[in-house]
């Protein structure tokens, strides 16, 4: 049965001023503390991307200060592409939930954006990590980089996981309420 067109409305970006009370957030809270979300922090899912991060991180300074990188600068150059394309991601996901960005802009789906960057990064970051092993030459700086690029890889897949599980599992049980 249809009602003909209606009007959808979201709060992505209105232009409207602020009216009071707008932006406050949570009852009984001052602003500041609004903003940032102080458990977030301590969440399995923030502590994953910091692991990841850092471990991303190392991956990139092992290959970048490694001397015989110039073996095969176009594989190594992905490499370190891919690292750091995957960091600035990983912090950019982690800012949007620190600062609960995720509910000022709902016109994005969050858990699909995030999921979808984890299958495709991971993929990219394996990609990586085998053609950096693959022509290490037994360099160890690069060999370091190739095994904290699998390292990286392998938290990834926990964060596809996570990600899955809670948009599926949660989607799955608000369907059947």
């Amino acid at each position: 049965m249809s009602h003909g067109p209606g009007l959808v409305r979201t709060t992505c970006s209105t232009g409207a001023p602020l009216g009071p009370g707008a932006g406050a957030g949570l009852a009984g809270t001052s602003p500041s503390e609004a903003l940032l979300d102080r458990v977030y922090p301590r969440t399995y899912s923030a502590l994953l991307k910091v692991a990841q991060m850092v471990v991303l991180l190392l991956a990139f300074i092992c290959v970048r200060s490694s001397l015989l990188q110039w073996i095969s600068y176009s594989a190594y150059s992905y490499f370190e592409v891919v690292t750091i394309c995957n960091l600035i991601m990983i912090l950019a996901f982690y800012l949007v939930h620190l600062f609960r960005l995720d509910g000022v802009f709902t016109c994005i789906s969050w858990p699909l954006s995030e999921f979808l960057h984890y299958l495709i990064g991971t993929l990219l970051l394996l990609i990586a990590s085998i053609v950096a092993a693959s022509k290490s030459s037994n360099e160890s700086g690069l060999v370091a980089g190739a095994v904290f690029g699998f390292m990286a890889t392998f938290l990834c897949m926990a964060s596809i996981w996570l990600s899955y599980k809670f948009s599926c599992v949660t989607q799955s049980t608000d369907a059947a309420v």
